[in-house]
């Protein structure tokens, strides 16, 4: 009889125990840092180029209102020629003092005067169409307008 014994030796399972825990915490994480989409964008704009460009700081006071003309399958319903669109819909002049009203209202008073309507319109955008855009929020009160451009790749 030999004095030790030889047992088979085996490599110990993986802990799984903390596993939920991780999955759920990187869960919880993604959806806290995702921001989702919250407009379909119905236009086909592709933005100017600039050079002296500033990124905008707070987004939440932060106003999109887009310029262009309808993606294809949607101009039998909304025209052929160039269209503004805000939400989800697109709009007319008058129309756009009553967004921008309403959405004064619905944000809080430190909100309305930090809040800045950002324009993002094609390039190829007729100037007028801008300047009516423009004098509808001049209208409405909302003086501080952003233009959307790309950075010039050098």
């Amino acid at each position: 009889m030999s004095i030790y014994r030889h047992r088979s030796h085996r490599v110990p399972g993986l802990n799984t125990a903390s596993l939920p825990d991780l999955i759920f915490t990187v869960l919880f994480f993604f959806m806290i840092v995702t921001h989702m989409q919250k407009v379909a964008v119905k236009v086909k704009y592709r933005v100017p180029q600039g050079t002296e460009l500033t990124r905008l700081t707070k987004k939440t006071a932060v106003t999109y209102i887009y310029i262009g003309r309808p993606l294809p399958g949607l101009e039998r319903v909304a025209g052929a020629g160039t269209r503004v669109q805000l939400n989800d819909k697109f709009v007319s002049g008058h129309e756009i003092v009553d967004y921008v009203s309403a959405e004064k209202n619905r944000m809080s008073p430190e909100d309305v005067d930090q809040m800045i309507v950002s324009i993002k319109a094609d390039r190829s955008t007729p100037v007028g169409i801008i300047t009516d855009v423009k004098q509808a929020l001049r209208q409405a009160k909302a003086l501080r307008i952003s233009l959307s451009a790309e950075e010039i790749r050098k």
